[in-house]
């Protein structure tokens, strides 16, 4: 497909980026590769645009919001087509997503209301001059949106939506691997009356990502790795970043917990997307009281968890984004069995699909558990005192999210008083989020949160008046 919103970006001479679908290989669309002309000239129009609209008022932007987040819904199941050709998640998992980002661009709208200031006095001491100071926040200016392709739709409108309800223009440029649901998202908002300019769609690799955040923007939000945000963080210079940066992230099991459900969650927080989310269960704990119990019950789960073509409604997991991710997935899941882990379940490659897979005994030193790995695997760690797993989860370069069963409240306090992480899901998989809740982490994992109404705030400037 291509789109139209940005027609006026573009060249005949430029070159297209190909879009294909993972599972079977077929082009399903191609977009037009932005240069340094077309970004420019996107935001050039942008900060044109938001000269006007920085004076809008609440009630129009939550209309406009309001008007995307309907004409989504119209097109729910056609773009729900395109995420699970682009992306190869499974159908269903696709349909989720986009019920999900309407829900994210109308709670934006309606979080605009909270984004209220306060009146502060200043004559707090004796002597000082008695004047009242309004604090008040404004747009901040021309947002720089940069996403990845594992949630193409939502991830956006995580950035999207917050920016316009502050008052802000939005220039976006999507993963290459999946930019089909991005295009169709700027086409939307222009037929839901956003004034040429205010949201508009680039597309390309790292490069175009470069131009952008060292281009004349007032904040950049990008969701990726933490060598690609450095480089744009640098990039930028002084200009604000909004970063998540992926995870490592543990799921955590005493002998207290209600063992079904922990089982059922590592398989839900690990599979879905082919383990191709940030905060998906990345390493598993297990207490050496439970641990035997909990492998056979995850092990004994697997064999549900269907793979195959993810348009088909039956299949529960589908494929990961290319054959090199695949690949490389592949690599690790083979370094760790050489370092000593024993393959519980799946390990097997066919083209982009990974079996879903568990592994026990995996070695603190594997890439699997030093590093995030972007694909259906299951690297389980044994352990006897939690402290043990404090210190090798609070030891590790990231801290996005934690899960942790445990009915304990001494337990719940100390993990979540210990754990050096962004959130800590109790009786939950770390891979649980809510759209109005504040998420992002720590140290290699992110800079600022996400969350309507935290990024509300961090997309505005506060003005102080003193009268």
């Amino acid at each position: 497909m291509n789109g139209t919103l940005a027609k006026s970006f573009r060249s005949s001479a430029r070159p297209t980026i190909d879009v294909f679908n993972p599972f079977s290989g077929v082009s399903v669309g191609k977009v037009d590769a932005a240069d340094e002309v077309a970004v420019a000239d996107a935001l050039r129009a942008a900060r044109k645009a938001w000269r006007a609209f920085r004076f809008s008022t609440p009630a129009e932007r939550k209309g406009l919001l309001h008007r995307l987040a309907e004409l989504l819904a119209e097109d729910a199941e056609g773009m729900a087509q395109i995420i699970c050709a682009e992306v190869g998640k499974t159908i269903t998992e696709a349909r989720n997503e986009v019920r999900r980002a309407q829900n994210t661009l109308r709670l934006s709208g309606d979080a605009i209301t909270v984004l209220h200031g306060e009146v502060l006095p200043t004559a707090i001491v004796a002597g000082a001059p008695s004047k009242l100071a309004a604090i008040t926040y404004e747009p901040a200016g021309i947002v720089g949106a940069i996403t990845p392709f594992n949630y193409p739709l939502n991830l956006l409108c995580h950035k999207l939506g917050p920016a316009i309800a502050a008052g802000n223009a939005v220039v976006a440029k999507p993963s290459p691997k999946a930019p089909l649901a991005a295009e169709r998202l700027g086409e939307l908002a222009a037929k839901a009356g956003f004034p040429q300019g205010l949201f508009s769609v680039v597309h390309g690799g790292a490069e175009v990502a470069a131009m952008i955040a060292s281009g004349d923007i007032d904040l950049l939000s990008f969701t990726g790795g933490p060598a690609a945000g450095l480089a744009l963080k640098n990039a930028s210079g002084l200009v604000r970043c909004l970063m998540e940066l992926g995870g490592n992230d543990p799921l955590i099991v005493m002998p207290d917990a209600d063992l079904d459900r922990a089982a059922q969650t590592a398989i839900e927080h690990r599979f879905e997307i082919a383990g191709q989310s940030c905060a998906a269960v990345k390493r598993l704990y297990l207490h050496e009281a439970i641990r035997d119990t909990m492998i056979e019950r995850i092990a004994a789960r697997i064999g549900d968890v269907r793979t195959g073509d993810p348009a088909d409604a039956a299949t529960v997991m589908g494929t990961v984004i290319d054959e090199p991710a695949a690949a490389e997935v592949e690599r690790r899941v083979k370094l760790a069995v050489a370092q000593g882990a024993r393959i519980v379940a799946g390990g097997r490659r066919r083209g982009t699909v990974f079996a879903p897979t568990l592994l026990d005994d995996v070695p603190a030193e594997a890439e699997l558990v030093r590093s995030e790995t972007f694909g259906p695997v299951l690297a389980v760690r044994r352990f006897s005192d939690p402290g043990q797993v404090i210190g090798e989860v609070s030891d590790s370069p990231y801290g996005l999210q934690a899960g942790v069963f445990t009915n304990d409240h001494a337990l719940v306090k100390r993990f979540s008083r210990e754990l050096r992480v962004g959130g800590v899901m109790i009786n939950e998989g770390p891979d649980f989020r809510a759209e109005n809740v504040p998420f992002g982490g720590i140290k290699s994992s992110g800079l600022g949160r996400e969350g309507i109404h935290m990024t509300l705030r961090e997309m505005s400037e506060t003005k102080v008046v003193i009268d």
